[in-house]
């Protein structure tokens, strides 16, 4: 009893901080930020107090403070915004090497905020064997892979993956703050089976709501073999080459009443190639293209974010963007610039999303693209989405999801597919071909307690895809009306590693289409989300 008092005097005599809002209004200031980074295994906890976790935590090499501290929005002696600790969060969060993080006052003194970051590394080493598969077709690697070089922040990986189109020996770098700046960078060489891709991307986007300029530039260089499919098999193939290249420039006043607008300029170089592998009996090469044109871009992006959790990830913070965006950009290209041809680039996009109750959340989203030229609409493309999650409780969640795609006047390289790669599970890859296509899952999510090994979180989902093509495309077979698959699944969710999220294992049963395919569907992948 004497202890527990002498613990409650001493928390006590501990000065509280005040609420955010009154520390603000105060004019304080930031104090001293503590930087806390976790190595991947709390050895303070005996269930991972083990040798192999205090191994893996002595090869690892812990993100340093100075990563984490330029990645902040703010620094000592600037004014206090709860804002701008909730916006770190975010962008540390997205960080792969990073398991979580989380800002928060810690003391206050003399008008000034002490916070403390905290974070949690994950294993960013991958010298391993990959596997997957989805649609009837098997994908497999070897790499090498590091996600944190040095603690640095910065990611290198070798790898060679067989994948459904190709073979793909591939040497990339990434680092996402050059020095101490804003500047992403980023190049990748990839000498694969049916031909040579390079890239190199280097820019100061637009990194926090506030940014007030951003611009750069990429520029790739691809060469590969393009199939045609039908019934997720291939029907014919092409060579293309593409060259590419884009430089732009971006102004905006800031976060002003909560919401950013930015103005972007920019010219593009787009010049692809396309020719036959060999004669076939159908002869289908798309046309050559060369669009070169300035633009000119905009973006409306509203401050709204929520924080949830066991909705697309298992056990880990989920930052759900609830803002109203609106995004544009419109071009000319002419021969005048160096093009084959006049024609309007646009593209649009449009999303928000809404909490409808306290346990339900909707989010919609919308996008257009296309040229228009010789006095008619070509390869246009609308694109338009729902989804919608409903939290029955802690460990139970509904989710469905509708998507829409419509095309007009397609190029032969741009197909609309719809099969076992793009969400109809129990079917085969790209097994149906049209001018538009449709589809609507429903899953029933379950969010276990169960964490094996201290390694992976576990979940299930059953599921009922439903889904269709409309309209004739180039060697498709016409469309079989709406398909339908049902299935279960199991996810592991990855907490100790940044090399993919969640392992999905599905079985999928198809329940219409062609008597020929498999009536049962294995599907084995990693993915962003549950």
């Amino acid at each position: 009893m004497v202890a527990l008092l002498m613990a409650v005097r001493a928390f006590a005599a501990v000065p509280q901080v005040p609420p955010d809002a009154e520390l603000e209004n105060a004019d304080a200031v930031f104090g001293e930020v503590i930087i806390a980074n976790e190595n991947i295994f709390d050895l303070e906890n005996p269930k991972e107090n083990i040798a192999l976790y205090r191994l893996a935590n002595r090869l690892h090499i812990v993100t340093r403070e100075d990563v984490v501290r330029r990645q902040l929005l703010f620094k000592s002696g600037d004014r206090y915004s709860k804002r701008l600790m909730e916006e770190s969060e975010r962008m540390l969060r997205s960080a792969r090497y990073l398991y979580d993080a989380s800002i928060r006052p810690v003391a206050y003194h003399d008008g000034k905020v002490d916070v403390e970051v905290r974070t949690r590394d994950v294993w960013t080493l991958n010298p391993g064997i990959s596997f997957g598969r989805h649609g009837g077709k098997n994908t497999a690697g070897i790499e090498l892979e590091e996600l944190n070089l040095l603690g640095r922040g910065q990611s290198i990986s070798a790898s060679h993956k067989s994948g459904i189109d190709r073979d793909e020996n591939l040497i990339e770098f990434k680092d996402p703050n050059v020095g101490s700046s804003r500047i992403n960078l980023q190049a990748s060489y990839a000498n694969n089976s049916d031909g040579l891709r390079h890239e190199l991307l280097v820019d100061r986007p637009f990194y926090s709501l506030d940014t007030h300029r951003a611009g750069g530039g990429a520029l790739s260089d691809d060469t590969h073999i393009d199939s045609l499919y039908d019934l997720g098999e291939i029907v014919d193939q092409f060579r293309e080459q593409r060259r590419f290249g884009d430089l732009y420039a971006g102004i905006s006043p800031g976060l002003v009443n909560g919401w950013a607008r930015r103005l972007t300029f920019g010219v593009t170089y787009d010049d692809r190639q396309f020719e036959a592998l060999e004669p076939t009996a159908t002869n289908l090469v798309p046309e050559d293209r060369k669009l070169v044109y300035p633009w000119i871009g905009f973006d409306l992006l509203q401050d709204s974010f929520l924080k949830l959790k066991n909705h697309d990830e298992i056990e880990r913070t989920e930052d759900f963007f609830l803002g109203a965006r609106v995004t544009g950009r419109l071009g000319l290209s002419d021969p005048a610039f160096g093009a084959d041809r006049r024609a309007l680039i646009f593209e649009a996009t449009a999303g928000q999303g809404r909490m409808l109750t306290p346990d339900s959340t909707l989010l919609y989203s919308g996008s257009l693209q296309g040229r228009y030229e010789d006095g008619t609409f070509r390869n246009s493309v609308l694109d338009a989405g729902i989804r919608y999650y409903t939290q029955q409780s802690e460990d139970w969640l509904f989710f469905a999801t509708l998507q829409g795609t419509a095309g007009h006047n397609l190029d032969l390289d741009n197909q609309i597919l719809l099969g076992g790669d793009n969400g109809l599970r129990g079917y085969p890859l790209r097994y149906q071909g049209g001018e538009a296509r449709a589809l609507l899952t429903l899953e029933q999510r379950y969010f276990t307690d169960w964490y094996p090994f201290r390694l992976f979180r576990v979940g299930a989902a059953a599921f009922v895809d439903v889904g269709r093509t409309w309209g004739e495309a180039p060697l498709s077979t016409p469309s079989q009306g709406l398909l339908k698959d049902v299935g279960i699944g199991l996810r592991l969710g990855n907490s100790r590693s940044g090399l993919g999220n969640i392992i999905h294992i599905d079985l999928a049963f198809p329940l219409d289409g062609d008597p020929s395919i498999s009536k049962v569907q294995l599907l084995v992948e990693t993915k962003e989300k549950f």
